[in-house]
């Protein structure tokens, strides 16, 4: 690639405010008469003695660019041992598998994530394909089963 046959970029020069007036921006510049906004530095912000509409609104200000506050960030669905006692044995338990026996919610799951908790006992062996706690990978084992981590 040659510097010289790269194209011309053209910045717009400034607008010259206050040059006398037959420029069209002159005497005032712009600004109208008199007033706290001709004068000095104003808060962009400001409502001219009222409260600033973005510190009206709910406080849910920042965060966003930096992918959400985490006080505010969606936790996983947590699903108890329990709830999977009426699986049938040696089957697979994926997010499908939650969703077809309509133990979770298909958008929440999808949106948010599942995570298996060790509360109360699990009596068949199934085999795991989700984050699970520490100790329900014990009681899983202890009946059996498997985690399969991905």
């Amino acid at each position: 690639m040659d510097l010289s046959k790269l194209p011309k970029v053209k910045a717009r020069s400034a607008k010259r405010l206050g040059r006398g007036l037959g420029s069209g921006k002159g005497k005032t510049a712009g600004r109208g008469y008199k007033g706290q906004k001709a004068r000095g530095k104003v808060p962009m912000a400001a409502v001219g003695g009222g409260l600033a509409l973005y510190k009206k609104l709910p406080y849910r200000r920042g965060w966003s660019r930096h992918g959400g506050n985490p006080a505010r960030s969606p936790k996983a669905v947590l699903i108890k041992l329990t709830n999977l006692s009426e699986l049938k044995t040696n089957t697979v338990v994926n997010l499908n598998t939650l969703i077809e026996n309509k133990i979770v919610n298909s958008k929440e799951a999808e949106k948010k994530g599942v995570k298996i908790l060790a509360e109360g006992e699990l009596k068949t062996p199934l085999t795991f394909e989700l984050p699970v706690s520490k100790k329900a990978k014990v009681l899983i084992e202890k009946a059996g089963g498997k985690v399969v981590s991905k």
